[in-house]
């Protein structure tokens, strides 16, 4: 993978990333800030006020690690360009993407939205922040594992068929989950695959097994621990990473896969 150009950064960014960034207290301090906010009754049924308030906070109070307005952009328009039907998110922190992309999917004619947190206090200020921006009826908050979560909705026949997957959770679990995913057959031919933060931090298992051709799958699989996921090796993917910013004004990218085919 080539270096990032060196295109500056153009938004008003986050307040800087600090050692401990997360799970700190700042998720619920985030909602006292949104509830207490002046222009609360301008956020009621509406998405995007509740994106500003979130960015506001995350400008002006303390950093979140939020997908942020610049990459959420190239998710957006990937939903305008696919019409997904069923879109499930692995990791929902504090609901940035669950609105942005909840909001587009509706506005696509989509049907459901499932947002997997494995947090349930993050879970609850997104179930919250859905509410505010009266996403309800087409965004799903589900709590726990995110394995466990994808194993769980599909016994229960709530999803059959994942057509956009966006992956913004633990790192080392992109690529087991996706493999899960294989396994049950939730992904398919024309199922597309978004994963966040593959620059920054960076997640080169993930990449080298989109990006791997069905034999070189296979031959990872016979000569590695046949204990783990084997997920489904057939599937050809299709594979490229678009460039953006964290919000915080640092340079990640997106990886873009599509499912193309099944070699038999």
């Amino acid at each position: 993978m080539g270096e990032l150009e060196k295109v500056s950064f153009g938004g008003e960014a986050y307040k800087p990333q600090e050692a401990i960034y997360f799970n700190d207290g700042r998720e619920v301090e985030l909602l006292h800030f949104i509830y207490g906010h002046s222009r609360l009754d301008e956020m009621r049924g509406n998405p995007q006020r509740v994106l500003d308030a979130i960015d506001e906070y995350g400008r002006t109070q303390r950093y979140l690690m939020n997908i942020g307005e610049y990459k959420s952009k190239t998710i957006i328009n990937l939903i305008k360009k696919e019409n997904p039907r069923v879109m499930v998110e692995l990791g929902g922190y504090v609901g940035y993407s669950a609105i942005a992309f909840g909001a587009a999917l509706r506005d696509a004619g989509g049907k459901r939205y499932y947002s997997l947190e494995m947090n349930p206090e993050f879970a609850a200020v997104i179930s919250m922040l859905v509410d505010l921006a009266g996403l309800s009826d087409i965004v799903k908050v589900v709590v726990g594992p995110s394995s466990s979560s994808l194993e769980r909705l599909f016994g229960e026949g709530a999803v059959k068929h994942i057509d956009l997957l966006f992956l913004d959770h633990y790192k080392p679990a992109y690529t087991t989950d996706l493999k899960l995913c294989e396994e049950l057959g939730l992904v398919s031919v024309g199922s597309v695959y978004a994963a966040d933060n593959v620059v920054k931090p960076g997640n080169p298992p993930y990449l080298e097994y989109v990006r791997s051709t069905v034999e070189e799958k296979k031959k990872r699989l016979s000569d590695g621990n046949k204990s783990g996921s084997r997920g489904n090796p057939n599937l050809i993917y299709e594979s490229y990473f678009v460039e953006g910013w964290e919000p915080s004004g640092v340079p990640d990218a997106i990886e873009i896969t599509r499912c193309i085919g099944i070699e038999t």
